[in-house]
This record gives structure tokens, C-alpha cells and sequence, in this order.
């Protein structure tokens, strides 16, 4: 059986969520303006020459220290009413055009992203996925954060969940397709034998021509409910991981006071 692996950010939704989220956190008392801005100037940066293994390990050591000791309920508190509007039109088309395509000759479909677990598995299902390959903050007895991951599903854990997820459903890597926008995901798409690159940063663009891989730009954001109206209504547990993937990479500890009043963490 072969299978289809999708990077999530700027590969299945239009942008990363550090940008989206800012307006809905900064009313929800999360973050204050120049948070905003810096996730916004974050976000260019991003598109044009994407996320380097230097900038994406000083990003997640960010995030472990910002949600050390978060409640998660908390969380959820502030971004459950935002979370589902700001994700959903930011969907594309293609992506889901290609997951019917996938699907209609039998191929399995899964989400692999370094985003959390909280916001990748609502998504999976979102989009009726077969399931999902994602980072896990380790959560002490009490439901908070540590400040440690369980797993981070960076370039190379990808490929190696890939492996094991192939070995576990009888799934064919030589046959099978993988999507990606981004050189971190080199082995990611490697892994498989049908690379494809979507709205590829410079590196991966340079690197897709001189292989010969496949290269597709994906342009047309929809709301998911006008395209798959039967998909399950998406709960409050996609609501989670908004707000540490925005603070994770530009953000500053919120007061405790702030966390009190309101209330974790990839294509």
C-alpha cells in the first residue's frame, strides 16, 4: 500500500501559524504589540529564505522555556474561540484537491510536522487524514509543560517515523509521495519515491531543479467546510498549539498574572 506524507505549514495551509495567530493572541492578553510585529517580520523572513537549522533549534529552545510550567487548560481558555476561523481559510485548494487524488486510488493519507501533536492531530482529522506524524511536549503528572519535548519531529525524526510508521501499516516508501516547502525536510522527501516540493524556499527550489523533482505552487486558500462538508467538526484540541507555536518562535513570557486571568505546543 502506498501512502502520501504532507509537510503542514506552507504546504497544506497558506502560511505559517506564527503570523496568523497574532491578532487573535494579542486580543486573547497573550502578547502585546511588538510580539506582533516580530512575528509578522518573522514570517517574511520565513517565506523568502525559510527556516535554517539554527534558527529552527533557537526557536523550539524559545518555546521549551516560554511553556515551562503552562497549564494547558489555560491555553485553550484563550485560543478556543479563535483557533478554527484562523486556521481554516488558510487551507489550500490544491492540497486538498491532491489528498481526494491520493485517496481515490487507495493511498493512505498522513500530516508529518514539526508543529505540536495538539495542533496536528485536530488537523489530521480536519482533513480526514489516515493520521499524522508530529512533535510531543513532555507534560508532568499535573498537565503541565516541562520544558522538554518527548519527541520533536524535526528533518531527520520525520524520515525515521516515516520508516517505522511503513513497517508498522505494511505502507511501500519506494511507491509512495511525499510534500514539502522546505530543505529541512530533505530527508522527509527523500525517504520516498515520489519527492514533490510546494512553494519551495530557495535552498529546496535549487536543490529540486538539480534532481529533477516534481515542483508545484499552491495558490488558492479555501475554507475546508465549502470543499469536504462532511469532514468532523474540529474540537477544542486544535485550539492548543496556536499560541506556543507563535510564542515558541518570537514571542516573551506573558505574566502570571496574564496566564491567570486567561489561560502548548510541525508541513
Amino acid at each position: 500500500m502506498n501512502a502520501a506524507f504532507f509537510d503542514l505549514d506552507k504546504t497544506v495551509i497558506a502560511k505559517a501559524s506564527i503570523a496568523a495567530f497574532g491578532r487573535p493572541f494579542r486580543r486573547g492578553g497573550l502578547i502585546n504589540r511588538r510580539t506582533v510585529i516580530r512575528a509578522v517580520a518573522g514570517q517574511l523572513v520565513y517565506h523568502q529564505l525559510g527556516a535554517g537549522e539554527r534558527r529552527m533549534a533557537k526557536a523550539r529552545e524559545t518555546m521549551l522555556t516560554l511553556t515551562r510550567g503552562w497549564e494547558a487548560e489555560r491555553v485553550r481558555a484563550i485560543v478556543h474561540d479563535t483557533l478554527l476561523q484562523t486556521m481554516e481559510p488558510l487551507i489550500y485548494a490544491e492540497a486538498l484537491e491532491l489528498m481526494e487524488t491520493h485517496r481515490a486510488k487507495g493511498d493512505r493519507i498522513y500530516l508529518v510536522s514539526a508543529a505540536p501533536e495538539e495542533i496536528v492531530e485536530p488537523m489530521a482529522e480536519l482533513l480526514v487524514a489516515d493520521g499524522s506524524i508530529c512533535s510531543r511536549a513532555e507534560v508532568d503528572p499535573q498537565g503541565c509543560y516541562t520544558g522538554r519535548m518527548a519527541f520533536y519531529a524535526d528533518g531527520p525524526h520525520k524520515a525515521e517515523a516515516m520508516g517505522e510508521l511503513a513497517a508498522r501499516s505494511g505502507l511501500d516508501l519506494a511507491g509512495s509521495f511525499a510534500y514539502s516547502d522546505s530543505i529541512n525536510d530533505l530527508p522527509m522527501l527523500e525517504a520516498v519515491g515520489h519527492p514533490v516540493v510546494v512553494n519551495a524556499d530557495r535552498a529546496l527550489a535549487r536543490l529540486a531543479r538539480s534532481r529533477g523533482w516534481e515542483t508545484r505552487q499552491f495558490r488558492r486558500p479555501v475554507r475546508v467546510r465549502d470543499r469536504m462538508p462532511n469532514t468532523p467538526v474540529v474540537t477544542t484540541s486544535l485550539a492548543l498549539a496556536g499560541a506556543v507555536v507563535l510564542l515558541g518562535w518570537y514571542g516573551k513570557r506573558a505574566r502570571h498574572a496574564a496566564l491567570r486571568g486567561a489561560a502548548p505546543v510541525a508541513a
